[in-house]
């Protein structure tokens, strides 16, 4: 299956999970149309200053992919600065927040999975 851009729904989420600002969420693909358990599949624009609340992965791991830009992710242990190409793993219940740093949008592939049952 082709998604193209002009297919994909976006959403502008105002504080997500009580993060400062707006982020937009750019879906690549439904959980429903997807096989394997997947509960997000999309690419987020975190603009200057904005970011993701702290918040906990239950039954569940999620990627984050940097595209582009810089910031701060918090993994429940501190913050760690994060650029284009890094890749971050959190679940097993950890608990995760990032914010935009920079001075260009932070661009995120965010890939949620849920455990079986």
């Amino acid at each position: 299956m082709i998604r193209k851009t002009s297919e994909q729904s976006v959403e502008i989420r105002e504080k997500m999970r009580g993060g400062a600002g707006a982020v937009t969420v750019r879906q690549f693909f439904k959980p429903e149309e997807i096989t394997a358990k997947t509960r997000l599949c999309a690419q987020l624009t975190i603009p200057p200053g904005a970011g993701i609340g702290l918040h906990q992965h239950l039954q569940e791991d999620e990627i984050y992919i940097v595209l582009q830009g810089a910031g701060l992710l918090d993994d429940g242990h501190g913050e760690k600065g994060i650029s284009a190409g890094d890749a971050i793993l959190t679940g097993k219940g950890e608990s995760h927040a990032v914010r935009n740093t920079g001075t260009e949008n932070l661009e995120l592939i965010a890939v949620i999975m849920t455990y079986p049952s």
